[in-house]
């Protein structure tokens, strides 16, 4: 999807203008712009709307406001990082089944664990494969 054809909100919100509906909403969590999209077009492609945060704690309250239907977090974050933003959201009772995937170039021996301990769902490493991206994303939106 081109930016020429993607409306903008408030929020950070993309959606097909003049498009089909998208019923799923993800919140891209990156504070690299070529990251969320490289994200936002592979997700644009497979009809989900996407919703942009630049770091963690604008992640948390995003997620409070618009209840996304999946995050993918990035784990390296300014002001608040993907593990205490993560432990946050999964913190509040209304917000805790939202799934998150952990999606981080920071995939030394061990990061898995601590994302899953922090209360992530799923890790995926950088640079990933868009179709493994993708079989994730939809394996927790069935």
């Amino acid at each position: 999807m081109s930016d020429d054809n993607v409306d903008r909100d408030g929020f950070g919100s993309a959606a097909a203008v003049g498009g089909c509906d998208m019923t799923k909403r993800i919140l891209l969590v990156d504070d690299h712009d070529d990251n969320k999209k490289i994200m936002r077009d592979l997700l644009g492609t497979a009809d989900y709307e996407t919703m942009e945060a630049g770091n963690g704690e604008q992640a948390v309250t995003m997620v409070a406001q618009r209840r996304p239907d999946l995050i993918l977090m990035d784990i390296q974050l300014p002001i608040v990082d993907g593990y205490e933003a993560t432990r946050r959201i999964k913190a509040d009772p209304a917000l805790q089944s939202i799934p998150i995937i952990a999606v981080s170039s920071y995939a030394l021996s061990g990061d898995e664990q601590k994302a899953r301990v922090a209360g992530c769902n799923d890790f995926v490493s950088k640079p990933f494969s868009p179709r493994l991206l993708l079989a994730k994303v939809r394996q927790y939106l069935i």
